[in-house]
């Protein structure tokens, strides 16, 4: 499989060695200093740039009809306008806000557990993540993705950075180097606490998930996500 790699960071460097290691080749490294020359030969794209590059990948791919894997965050205020771009020219376009097996996991976890506390006004939400220095957007799109998954099911309307209101969720936020990612929820009471933890280790698990979701999606047509790549029936 020939891949197209857009950005090559630190996530764009260990994407290609978990790719080069399963026997596919790469045709683009994509930076600000370059352009799109061997895109057209590629089978799949796969973005982890920055947010203002974001957009521009994406529309690219969809508009050459080149399947994209999408990671990159803070860009998420066009997201529905790329949903109807690949609508409208039948491409193929597959976003996470995080491609680790586990936190796709503990994404319905999460939403498992709000179903439960949500008859149990006793108890307050408040969320925590924790990434390295580098990391540009904040809160992480993963927990933003935690977030929007409480509030689907519980009378919660928003997150916030703040103090936090009637109905809305604080995130606390965190930046230490070193760290590639942390994020926990937590429901408190007068009388206890529960929470969910979730703790990356390394960048290995997200660079592998985006290298397995593009070969899950070559081939088709569509807008999808990780639970589609994982097979994972919402609980």
């Amino acid at each position: 499989m020939k891949i197209a790699l857009l950005g090559y960071g630190k996530m764009g460097k260990e994407i290609e060695k978990i790719a080069l290691e399963r026997g596919h080749e790469i045709v683009l490294r994509k930076t600000e200093d370059n352009d799109y020359k061997g895109l057209e030969s590629a089978d799949v794209a796969i973005d982890f740039s920055i947010p203002i590059a974001a957009v521009t990948n994406i529309s690219t791919c969809i508009k050459q009809q080149i399947p994209i894997v999408s990671g990159t965050t803070g860009w998420l205020e066009k997201y529905d306008e790329m949903v109807a771009l690949c609508n409208e020219k039948n491409g193929s376009f597959l976003y996470s806000s995080n491609f680790s097996m586990g936190v796709n996991l503990f994404f319905e976890l999460n939403k498992y557990l709000a179903r439960l506390m949500s008859k149990m006004k006793d108890y307050k939400v408040s969320m925590q993540e924790i990434h390295h220095t580098q990391k540009l957007d904040a809160p992480s799109g993963t927990a933003i993705s935690l977030a929007h998954g409480i509030i689907a099911e519980t009378d919660y309307a928003e997150w916030t950075l703040e103090r936090a209101k009637e109905k809305q969720i604080p995130i606390d936020v965190k930046r230490i180097d070193q760290t590639p990612g942390t994020h926990s929820v937590c429901y408190q009471s007068i009388e206890d606490e529960i929470e969910i933890k979730h703790t990356a280790f390394s960048r290995h698990g997200f660079a592998l998930g985006a290298v397995v979701a593009a070969e899950w999606i070559v081939g088709k047509k569509g807008v999808f996500n990780m639970k589609d790549v994982l097979n994972i029936e919402t609980v």
